[in-house]
Order: C-alpha cells, then structure tokens, then sequence
C-alpha cells in the first residue's frame, strides 16, 4: 500500500509586515561580548518553547561575530521543516513572549517587545539561511572582510537612515561581495 504525500500548502504570497512601517534610530556601536549571552538565553528560551520539534536555532549577523562592531540587536535564525505549517512553531513562539513583525513568501520574523532580538524562520535548506552561516563565518575568520564590513556600516549608519530595511539594502553591494570570496574559498 503506498503512502499518500502530504499536501503542501501554499505560502503567502506577499509581505506582511505586522505594525506597518516604523521608524527607528538606527546605531551601529562596538562589539559587546554581552550578544553571545543574549543569544544563549534566546537559543534557550526557543529550543523549550519548540521542545519536540525538529529545529535549527544559529546565531547570525553582525552580533555573531567577535570584535565587529554592530546594531544592538541579536540575529537568531529558527530553521522548521515546513515554513507555511505556522501551526507547527508560530503560536509556541508567540506563547513565549516573541512577537510576529513579518510575513512574507519562506520567511518569517518574530522579535521581542523591546526589538532588541530578531528571531528569523526560515525552512531548512533556505538559500538565505545558506547565505547567513557563510557570511557569518567568513566574517568571524577573515580580518579584512570584518573590517571592510565594519567600515561600510558605520559609514551608512553616518548617513542618517531611519529605516532598518534601507540600511540593509544599502549593504548590499558590500554583502554579496563578502559572499563571493566566501563561495570561492570555500570550493
């Protein structure tokens, strides 16, 4: 008697941001070996709140890497086996305190009241996901991509944006750069 597949259902469509569009000083400070406890409590505080559940929780972004500078604001992605089953890790997420900020086509965001973590879901063997753990380990081992990234973001922040979304895409150049090397060192 063969199985019958699990219907796959369909993911949204659009971006839902939670809230609407805010606007928020954005300061990029000095490392803070501080982040790394933060994330631990978090990584915590998720793995409990999706007990049972198969899950990747890594640190990310800028708060990830020792000695560059950052927004004071943890990076955490939760890898699920299927992003559009919200039921299976949305409403445990949410019960412990997180709150939805983004709903969009593979990806979600959960943050904390005070927007200080940003959780972000994706599923496992997200490209973005891929990206984050590249970026992020290439940044901790090389020297001169660290500060080359470090540069580029208080040069921007010095720029004056208010909005979290612009400052990300003006890093963008920068990023994908950083990504190349990574990819060709890593062959």
């Amino acid at each position: 008697m063969a199985s019958t597949p699990i219907p796959r259902r369909p993911d949204v469509t659009g971006i839902d941001l939670i809230g609407g569009v805010e606007v928020r000083e954005l300061e990029v400070v000095s490392y803070d070996p501080g982040w790394a406890r933060v994330f631990a409590d978090h990584r915590d505080r998720l793995s409990a709140a999706l007990a049972g559940k198969r899950v990747g929780i890594e640190h990310i972004g800028s708060t990830a890497v020792p000695g560059l500078a950052a927004k004071p604001i943890v990076d955490i992605v939760v890898t699920v086996h299927d992003i559009t089953a919200e039921e299976d890790y949305l409403d445990a997420m949410l019960a412990a305190g997180y709150l939805l900020r983004v709903r969009e086509p593979g990806h979600r965001l959960v943050r904390t009241p005070g927007r200080d973590v940003h959780v972000h879901v994706y599923a496992k063997g997200a490209a973005a996901v891929t990206d984050y753990l590249l970026l992020r380990d290439r940044l901790r081992e090389d020297d001169a991509d660290r500060a080359l990234y470090a540069q580029t973001k208080r040069a921007l922040i010095a720029q004056g944006f208010d909005d979290m979304n612009a400052y990300s895409d003006a890093k963008t150049d920068v990023i994908a750069a950083i990504l190349e090397r990574a990819r060709a060192t890593s062959r």
